[in-house]
Formats: structure tokens, sequence, C-alpha cells
């Protein structure tokens, strides 16, 4: 059983930063991949607006990089999943299949999933004229014609910045109203580049092998399936974090993210902070989880440093 300054669970922007900060304060760092090493940069083809990459980069290619300065600088990275976590007990104890481990600190930065349709075509074009973040891929449908599915404040969010870009952009909504706050609504609706399709669902996203091409709908009050012809689908039916490792053990809000203190990344339980889309359902951008990383990596050090 090893003995951890500080683990790390979770290895997108976020975990990374903190594991480079927390690593060049000699903190010795364990980092724990998970299940999607990389996290949600790994499903982006091209990262345009990160400083420091004026030619772009692709997402995985990205990620790379983030590992390999980690590891300069003596992050030790375990490729297994953590399974169990007691914050009970000091120093905590992580678990995975195989082993336990046992930290003095301990960063969350576990990230959040999209929300996929789970629809034939979708993880064939995504990257590809399917998209789960408007802010990350909207740039690349200037001039174009494209789908926004979702009904709530983040769909109208999307629709109305892609109309920034795009030519025309149609919500697909699967009711006959939106469950968008008012003013929300009210923004989109006043739009004139933004179409609403009431109770349809895509049923399916087709493309030319290359690019998507066009959705199937299917209405649900007449039955009718119907063809709709688009150069993007944008997918936005919210976001799940992932903290189901952590019901019951931090303080989560009501949509699951892990709740942290005002302007800080520490949790509901001492020694324990959070960084990334694990606690942010507003931003949600590559640059702010490394941001609360290296936030993160800064608030354990102290914290460490002042209770020695």
């Amino acid at each position: 059983m090893s003995m951890e300054k500080v683990i790390i669970i979770g290895s997108g922007p976020a975990g990374h930063t903190a594991a480079i900060y927390a690593a060049r304060a000699e903190l010795t760092p364990l980092l724990f991949e998970g299940r999607i090493p990389g996290g949600q940069l790994m499903l982006t083809t091209e990262v345009e607006n990160f400083p420091g990459f004026p030619g772009g980069a692709q997402g995985p290619e990205m990620m790379e990089l983030f590992r390999k300065q980690s590891q300069r600088f003596g992050t030790r990275i375990v490729a297994d999943d953590v399974v169990a976590v007691d914050f009970s007990v000091r120093p905590f104890l992580v678990k995975t299949a195989d082993a336990e481990y046992h930290a003095e600190s301990l960063i969350v930065s576990t990230g959040a999933t999209a929300m996929w349709l789970d629809v034939p075509g979708e993880k064939k074009y995504g990257g590809r004229g399917v998209s789960a973040c408007a802010t990350c891929d909207g740039f690349f449908f200037k001039g174009k014609k494209i789908i926004v599915v979702g009904g709530g404040d983040s769909a109208m969010e999307e629709a109305t910045f892609l109309t920034r870009f795009a030519e025309s952009v149609t919500v697909i909504v699967r009711r006959e109203e939106l469950r968008a706050s008012k003013i929300m609504q009210e923004r989109a609706r006043a739009n004139s580049k933004i179409l609403f399709v009431w109770n349809s669902e895509v049923k399916e996203i087709v493309g030319d092998g290359t690019r998507v091409t066009g959705v199937k709908l299917f209405d649900n009050k007449t039955n009718v399936m119907s063809e709709l012809a688009t150069d993007g689908v944008f997918v936005a039916i919210g976001h799940k974090p992932n903290t189901e490792l952590f019901a019951g053990k931090l303080e989560l809000d009501t949509k699951g993210y892990v709740v942290t203190q005002p302007h800080s990344t520490r949790t509901s339980v001492e020694g324990v902070f959070a960084a990334g889309d694990v606690a942010d359902h507003y931003y949600r951008q590559a640059i702010t989880a490394a941001g609360t990383g290296c936030m993160a990596a800064i608030d354990a050090e102290r914290w460490l440093a002042s209770r020695e």
C-alpha cells in the first residue's frame, strides 16, 4: 500500500495541469488516468481556441503533450480506474481493482461527459459534422445549415451562439414546447436565423461517408419519418458529471456536480479539491479546466503546508 502526498483522479486538462503544478512543488503526485485518458479532448478533432497553438491542434495530440509535460516533472501516471474512495479515514483511501493507495490530499478532476442521442451515425460522424460543443466547433460551420438537438437552456445557448457562423440553425425539439428558461427562449425565438421543428426526434444521422449530410426525423405526433438535410448536428441535451464515485462522500449539487467553496477548489471534505468540468457546468472549456487544475494544485499545496 502506497502513501502519497497528493492523488489526482482524472487526466484531462484539469488533472494534468494540477499534476504539473503539484510536481513542480515537489509533491510527487500520483495521477489515475481513468476510463477515458485525456478526457473530452480525446473526442475533439480540432482545437483552435487554446492559447499557444496558433495553428490549432488535434485534441488527442494536445493531450499527449499535456501528459508528457506532467511526466517530465515527475508525475507518476497509473492507467487503472479508481473504483472506490473513502474520505472518512485519514489519510484518504483510494482503491483500484488491484491495489489500495493512501493520500494526504486528493484532487478530483474526473470531468463530465456529454449526453448523446445514441442513434446510428452519431459515433461514425463524431468530429465530422457531429459535435456537442458549439464554442469548440461552431467556427467550422461558417455559412452552413446546421441542426441543434434539445429544448433546454444549453440548446438555446448553443443555437444562439451558432447563428454567428451558420446560415441557419434548426432546433429539433422532442416536445411541443421548450424546457429552457423564459429569457433563453425569448432570445432564441427573436433570432431570425433560428427555426424550430416540434414533436420530433432524431433517429439517425446520415452522411456521405466523410461528412454529415442530414438526419432522419421521427414526428412523434404523426408517426411519420422524414429526412432533413444539414451540414452539422450539435447535440445539446446536457452533460453528466462523472461523480458516481463521490456520491454520498462529497457535497454535490442537484445536477451531480461537485460543490466547491467560492473562489476556491475546496470541496465539502477538508483536503479534497475539485477541478475542471466535474465542478463546472457553466464554462466547460479546456482552458478553464486547466486554470482550475492550477488552482487545485496550489490549494492542495498550501493546505498540506499548513498542516506540517
